[in-house]
């Protein structure tokens, strides 16, 4: 009986190991449970730290496109800007440049340009072959030898002066060239020698006249008259007045008009009031006698 009372309960020793299985079990469970997460956190951590160099590199490629358009919008729009305006460029007859152009230069007064008509008598030193007259078509242009076509109105003399000479200077060395406009005038009226002459604009009205001769002595030179298109035009010339400081153009007729009777014939209207006189103080010596 006592043996059989002491020896262990094989019932309880099952319940026990059980009890420590279960027990092992579930700490066992826990840890997996915990390893589990813990590499599921790590796994977050490495996928967010893989994707940051790509948002990273998606980010500077926004940025780069975004300077790319900046940069294509400004690029458009300075191709798209109309180019500095170009005047008085020379163009040879073939249709080639021949010297870079320059920004027209509008003269504050419009008496101090070339007009279609005028004449530009050019002048350069050691090379009278390419000196001479050259006239201005209707087009505004002049030929020139060697350079060709140059468009010279609406610019200054001197600009077409420093045209020139830069344009020359392609061909000869050091140029130097004096260019002198000359006004296709028409004068008319009480001259001597009536007809069209190339008037130097530092001339005065006078010395115009005097390309024609002079006026006659019936001509007064105190009432000139500027005619242009046919009709008298509304200002007031002086015979001592140079002409690049009058209205005159290439085509006007500069006219002078003729002294009146009286002035011209002063002679007569002195001997017909001197008779005139001897008869009324006659009349009157007669009158009185009587």
């Amino acid at each position: 009986m006592s043996n059989k009372s002491s020896s262990p309960n094989m019932c309880d020793v099952g319940s026990s190991r059980r009890r420590q299985n279960v027990s092992a079990f579930g700490c066992g469970g826990h840890s997996h449970a915990n390893s589990t997460h813990i590499r599921s956190e790590s796994d977050k951590v490495t996928g967010h730290t893989r994707r940051l160099p790509i948002a990273v590199a998606l980010c500077a490629a926004g940025m780069l496109a975004t300077v790319g358009c900046a940069s294509s919008h400004g690029a458009a729009k300075s191709a798209a800007a109309p180019p500095a305006p170009v005047a008085a460029t020379p163009v040879a007859a073939s249709g080639s440049t021949a010297a870079p152009g320059q920004v027209a230069q509008r003269p504050s007064d419009p008496r101090d340009v070339l007009y279609p008509g005028d004449i530009v008598r050019l002048k350069i030193w050691r090379e009278p072959d390419l000196s001479g007259d050259y006239d201005v078509n209707v087009h505004g242009e002049a030929v020139f030898p060697k350079i060709g076509t140059v468009h010279v109105t609406d610019m200054t003399i001197d600009s077409l002066q420093r045209l020139l000479v830069a344009t020359y200077g392609q061909y000869l060395r050091d140029p130097a060239i004096e260019i002198t406009p000359l006004r296709r005038v028409t004068v008319l009226g009480a001259v001597k020698n009536p007809g069209l002459y190339p008037v130097d604009p530092t001339m005065s009205l006078s010395d115009a006249l005097a390309l024609a001769g002079g006026a006659t002595p019936d001509g007064n030179q105190k009432s000139l008259e500027l005619i242009r298109n046919g009709k008298k035009q509304n200002v007031v010339l002086a015979a001592n007045q140079p002409v690049n400081q009058t209205e005159i153009r290439s085509g006007d007729e500069l006219f002078v008009p003729e002294r009146s009777w009286i002035s011209r014939n002063g002679y007569i209207v002195g001997a017909l009031i001197g008779a005139a006189a001897i008869v009324g103080t006659t009349l009157l010596t007669l009158n009185h006698g009587f």
